[in-house]
């Protein structure tokens, strides 16, 4: 089982290898829920790390509708993580009535290649689900992080083991969203799934830093699950 850590600085990816995570999706502006992170952070990232760093595409805060010259700009983002040698990307782009993009979504896609995609939590801001998720893959993402359309991975529990049925192993389902290990293993039980993505953060940090104990202790439960099963 994998743990991906969603870090907003190299200090975060550091601590986060150490503890034993297996992918860092890389970010900027934590306090907008992550944007584009820097060529410079990206790069650094890379040389330091022996894990893989997935970079978040996100020009901006705000929804994810994008205009042509914003698709332009994460364009370019994604040919700058593809020539650095990440091997995949978290991004995500929507229609303003609240469904997935796919004609948008696919370019994406196709920019990247042949870099895996992760759909972010873009995803939790559709109003269908199920039709969602066969948007994505028709898009050709490898992944969708996701809390089930809820607040927080374990409220939306059911909806997430309904989307791990429903994906019959055609595309990754990777709970995320208030992920601690406080509720790690019971949300395992739940949804049986393969990733989860926390961030791991010291809780009240101001600089947005990891906890490497707290990120050791997911690592851990998710090892020991795998083990009994």
């Amino acid at each position: 089982m994998l743990l991906e850590i969603c870090a907003y600085n190299i200090q975060s990816c550091l601590t986060a290898q150490k503890a034993g995570a297996s992918r860092i999706e890389l970010c900027a502006d934590p306090d907008v829920g992550g944007t584009t992170p820097s060529y410079g952070l990206i790069r650094y990232a890379i040389e330091k790390l022996s894990i893989p760093i997935f970079p978040m595409i996100r020009p901006r805060g705000g929804n994810f509708v994008y205009d042509e010259d914003e698709l332009a700009i994460m364009k370019q983002d994604i040919l700058m993580c593809r020539e650095l040698g990440c091997p995949g990307i978290a991004t995500g782009v929507l229609l303003a009535n609240g469904r997935i993009d796919v004609p948008n979504l696919t370019r994406l896609v196709e920019w990247a290649h042949p870099m895996a995609v992760t759909c972010h939590k873009a995803f939790d801001r559709t109003i269908d689900a199920a039709q969602a998720l066969e948007d994505v893959i028709a898009a050709g993402c490898s992944r969708v992080l996701t809390s089930g359309l809820c607040a927080i991975a374990f409220e939306g529990a059911t909806v997430l083991a309904q989307l791990m049925q429903q994906a019959s192993n055609r595309i990754i389902i990777m709970p995320g969203g208030g992920v601690r290990s406080s509720n790690i293993a019971k949300l395992v039980r739940a949804t049986n799934a393969a990733e989860y993505h926390s961030s791991g953060i010291v809780q009240k940090s101001e600089s947005y830093l990891a906890d490497g104990e707290e990120i050791r202790m997911m690592v851990e439960a998710l090892t020991k699950y795998e083990l009994k099963n």
